[in-house]
């Protein structure tokens, strides 16, 4: 019975780490086409949203690091085994995501000031790639066992959300000249 309980333990920890390399790699195969794409759009919400990916590609990175550490099995310098590291990587991730947050809200408001167009149906067709791709990731990991896939999954859940208003607000500025919509979006 022992040895059952041990293979359902590391199959989980299998697919854990497979689950946040897969959201990692369309994580930041999705954060290039945004640079691309937020410098093709000028749009200021899609460059803010390609430099928040970029940090959390790195974190997801690190995430993925860390579980993968989190499997190995306890030694006499780590008794209780490698597990913390898993809360490590859900630490950083948060981390990143608070500095990246500050980042933003300091680049943005001089758009605020002085807004700029921006191509909005471009701006849509990004969005609706970033509810797409980021949707994804999340699906993969919703039922994580980690904590750091759970803090990964609402992560990435948040993006979704933020590509939804920028959706709406490319829809909205296809219609009515109101580029001040894509700077506080970036926000």
């Amino acid at each position: 019975m022992g040895h059952q309980h041990s293979h359902s333990h590391s199959h989980s920890h299998q697919s854990s780490t497979e689950n946040i390399g897969v959201a990692f790699l369309l994580n930041t195969f999705f954060t290039i086409a945004e640079f691309i794409g937020g410098f093709y759009t000028n749009s200021m919400a899609i460059m803010s949203d390609a430099v928040h990916d970029l940090g959390d590609s790195v974190s997801l990175g690190m995430a993925w690091y860390f579980q993968k550490i989190a499997k190995k099995k306890a030694t006499k310098t780590y008794s209780y085994g490698f597990q913390r590291f898993s809360l490590l990587g859900a630490l950083m991730n948060t981390t990143i995501l608070f500095i990246g947050s500050i980042l933003v809200i300091i680049k943005s408001i001089p758009r605020i000031i002085t807004p700029e167009i921006s191509d909005a149906k471009g701006m849509m067709w990004f969005a609706f790639l970033g509810i797409i791709i980021n949707g994804a990731a999340v699906l993969k990991l919703r039922k994580g066992t980690s904590i750091n896939e759970k803090v990964v999954a609402l992560h990435l859940f948040e993006d979704v959300l933020g590509w939804i208003a920028i959706l709406v607000a490319s829809i909205v500025m296809q219609f009515y000249e109101v580029p001040i919509l894509d700077p506080i979006l970036s926000i």
